[in-house]
């Protein structure tokens, strides 16, 4: 149900952020066609593997996304020297980015939680560094994710619909609402809020997993 949920949230999220959008319009195609391919192979994996083994790993992978996020600036930085003096052509570069977004996007259908804070720090090594953009991305490609995800779980019939339906509601109301008030918030103050969030729910799932 959490995924199904996601959408709907995610979809409102995206009308709040036609502006930043419609200024990112160069390389969005491949990445939208890379998110549809690796969250469908991620649903289908998922379909036939026990998610226990994937829930264990998470923590992990959200305190290396946090640790991304929060010093993505400097990271990135020493990114872009490294690039550099590899002399990489924009094909490479081009290349190493689908191919990031491609693991994104198999997590993502695989297991959504904290898909997010994934993307949000890929972007920041990416060289982003206007939050409104980058929440404008990450929201358009989640719903890409989330989207064939769902087809393959209807498909497969898993979905518990009563269930379903209250969280579709509550996904709707807080996705607009809150992409419209996050563009009207400081950037810098808004970063710093997603990391506190980051660490605060990578430290939920430590303690609940392993403890």
């Amino acid at each position: 149900e959490g995924t199904i949920a996601l959408l709907p949230g995610t979809l409102a999220s995206i009308g709040a952020y036609r502006r930043e959008l419609a200024q990112q319009k160069n390389g969005l195609l491949m990445l939208v066609g890379v998110s549809l391919f690796g969250g469908l192979v991620g649903a289908r994996v998922l379909l036939g593997t026990p998610q226990a083994t994937f829930t264990r790993l998470l923590p992990f992978l959200l305190l290396f996304a946090t640790v991304l996020f929060t010093f993505g600036k400097p990271i990135s930085t020493r990114l872009r020297k490294a690039i550099d003096r590899a002399h990489l052509s924009g094909a490479m570069v081009n290349g190493l980015v689908l191919i990031t977004q491609f693991f994104t996007a198999f997590y993502g259908g695989f297991f959504g939680g904290g898909i997010g804070i994934v993307m949000l720090a890929m972007l920041t090594v990416w060289g982003l560094d206007n939050i409104n953009e980058m929440n404008a991305i990450k929201t358009l490609l989640a719903a890409c994710i989330n989207g064939v995800a769902v087809i393959a779980f209807v498909l497969a019939g898993t979905i518990y619909w009563p269930q379903a339906v209250v969280m579709i509601v509550g996904a709707i109301l807080g996705g607009y609402g809150g992409a419209a008030s996050a563009r009207r918030i400081n950037p810098q103050r808004l970063r710093t809020f997603v990391s506190a969030i980051a660490i605060i729910l990578t430290a939920y799932f430590f303690v609940t997993t392993y403890l």
